[in-house]
């Protein structure tokens, strides 16, 4: 691999991201200026996207959504479950747990778990109190979920459940996070005015998460807005995500153009392969 200076291809990242009836828009160098990344090569080949692949986990990036269903089957391998928070007399953390909004048993991947504590150590540092909602659900546990939550609305989908399979909690970076004062209500829009939820939405990306479900993006991810729901996908995709004010599957759409180029330019299938992900078939 070989890296050199190249001015990004962001007429094209831009285009992608342009909202409905822009069509025409015309990419200006203003558009671009001062933004820059190096161009990797592999075996001469670019790779043209912000992202070295070296930087990038595809379990990480893992979409779960509507279209893109995970297979009955799926379970992460690292799961780990989170630990209560214990203090000593300093109120320091002593045992690397988590303030949880409930006494359930609760599990997140290894490495995103480790993440949240920090984070969320952080957040306390600065008089910010963030408690852990939910992790983790398997695909049954979803099922049940969604068919509860139909039963409730008369058979009507109304996008706040998402059918099993096309959950983000069952790839085990998806974690909802409620502020302290919000532990008592409801799980609507307005806890984004929050100092809880404005601190996570302005700090999560050093961490490695995104907000998931943003408000702009409604009709993209096809989910109403979730300010209090996380997903980790590491440190380099969500800083790019975050600062590009994209959504995960805006981001897929940019990830698979860079792959498809890579391959039309006689790239090796095997450093791309598992960032390409087919759609389980949903019952």
């Amino acid at each position: 691999m070989k890296r050199k200076p190249l001015a990004a291809l962001l007429a094209l990242l831009l285009l992608m991201t342009l909202p409905a009836g822009a069509e025409d828009h015309e990419i200006t160098i203003e558009d671009t200026a001062g933004i820059f990344f190096e161009e990797i090569i592999y075996d001469d080949v670019a790779w043209n996207f912000p992202i070295d692949l070296s930087e990038m986990d595809p379990e990480l990036v893992r979409l779960a959504n509507k279209h893109m269903f995970l297979p009955a089957d799926y379970v992460p391998d690292d799961l780990v479950v989170m630990k209560t928070r214990k203090q000593d007399k300093e109120g320091n953390n002593t045992n690397g747990g988590v303030k949880k909004a409930s006494s359930s048993t609760m599990k997140l991947r290894a490495e995103c778990a480790e993440a949240l504590v920090t984070m969320l150590e952080d957040a306390l540092d600065e008089g910010i109190s963030l408690h852990l909602k939910s992790a983790y659900r398997s695909y049954q546990t979803q099922a049940t979920m969604y068919y509860n939550r139909l039963q409730q609305n008369n058979g009507k989908d109304m996008g706040n459940v998402a059918k099993a399979g096309a959950s983000d909690h069952q790839t085990g970076l998806g974690c909802d996070i409620l502020p302290g004062n919000w532990l008592d209500k409801g799980m609507v829009p307005k806890m984004a005015t929050t100092e809880g939820c404005q601190w996570m939405a302005a700090n999560c990306a050093r961490y490695g998460f995104i907000l998931r479900y943003p408000e702009d993006k409604v009709e993209i991810t096809e989910i109403n807005f979730e300010p209090w729901h996380l997903r980790y996908v590491g440190v380099p995709v969500a800083t790019y995500i975050m600062e590009n004010g994209l959504c995960l599957e805006e981001f897929h759409v940019q990830l698979q153009a860079a792959i498809d180029q890579f391959l039309a330019d006689g790239g090796r299938k095997s450093l791309v392969k598992d960032f390409i992900q087919v759609s389980a078939e949903n019952d």
